[in-house]
This record gives C-alpha cells, structure tokens and sequence, in this order.
C-alpha cells in the first residue's frame, strides 16, 4: 500500500484541479537506485491512458497506478510535498532497498555514486544503472543529461571507459535512455546580479 500524505495530497488535487483533469491518476515508478535507494517518477495519467498492466489503488481518493514489475519494491512508499528554497517538490520516502542480482552491479553502482554522478552533476545530469546482464551495463542519463547532443560522447569517452578501464568484466555499456524526451539538456550558468 502506498500512503499521500496531507500535503501530497493537497498538491496533488490542487493540479489536477488546475488543471481540470480530476479523473487523472498518479503514476509512481521507480527510473532507478543508487546506493541510497530508489529513484521515483511521478506523473499524471489522463483516463484511457493507462496500461493494462498497471495495478490501481487508491489512496486518500487519489488514484495510484503502479508497474506491477516494481509493486512490491514500493510497497509501503509514503508521498509527500516538501517546500524548500527551490519551489519545492514531491519526495517518495521507499522503506525497501534496492537488491543487487550479483556483486558486480553493486561495484558499477558504487563507481557511478563515487566518480560518475558527481561530474554529472555540474551540468545537471546524472546516471542511474538498470542491470548488468551478460556482461553488459545498461545505463540510463537524467536530467540536464537527457536529450544533451553530447550524451553520447559522454558516454563513448567517459562513461563507458571509466566503467570498462575500472570493471574489466563489464565489456559494454549501453544507453538506454529516450533522449527525445530531455526538456532542458543543456547546463545554463545563473544570470549574474546586476
């Protein structure tokens, strides 16, 4: 079972009131894990829109749509609405944590927690990792990351090779990002006071 909490909720009616979409669902899933737990995705689903392979709950009113793949490594997950400095947002607070299938995925996560995803971050992005299968990792770019024209290079020259060079046993890395779907690729500096 998920739990909205107050000011998810809250949020949450106040868009879809908005935005005059009071059929729509919240969709929850999981785009990927660090070494600190689960990433999230939340988004809104119109009426007619949904998978039939969703599982559909409900919670507080709000009606959830979870990937039956990861049902049950969010179960349990609390939403919630946290204001801050930056506008704020919604956070999912997973009790499960992630469960590597073999050793080796948990030393590429742990060279893409310590040396990748610290270099994305100055241009916004990071790197999230799927699996590692058949000694191939398959990777995919966020934030300022998806959709950039350089991805690739990134990937090609830094990503893959520091992977590779580091983990011997991983003899690809493949990018399974929609980069068609990036809104705001590429890094923009704050504008200087005058």
């Amino acid at each position: 079972m998920i739990t909205i909490d107050a000011s998810a909720k809250e949020k949450i009616q106040s868009m879809l009131t908005a935005e005059d979409k009071g059929d729509s669902a919240l969709r929850i899933r999981i785009t990927g894990r660090s070494s600190t737990g689960y990433q999230h995705k939340l988004s809104l689903v119109e009426p007619g829109f949904e998978k039939p392979e969703d599982i559909e709950s409900k919670a507080d009113g709000v009606r959830i749509l979870v990937d039956p793949k990861t049902a049950t490594q969010i179960e349990g997950a609390t939403i919630e609405f946290v204001d801050d400095l930056y506008g704020g947002g919604f956070k999912v607070n997973n009790p499960n944590q992630p469960a590597w299938s073999n050793d080796l995925e948990k030393q590429v996560q742990d060279l893409i927690d310590q040396q990748i995803n610290p270099s994305l971050a100055s241009h916004g992005g990071f790197l999230e990792l799927h699996e590692v299968r058949e000694g191939k990792a398959f990777v995919h770019f966020g934030g300022g990351c998806q959709g950039c024209g350089m991805a690739d290079v990134t990937l090609k020259q830094g990503v893959a090779k520091l992977i590779k060079d580091t983990l011997p046993e991983i003899t690809d890395v493949i990018d399974s990002t929609d980069h068609a779907q990036g809104e705001n690729p590429y890094y923009k500096a704050p504008a200087a006071a005058h």
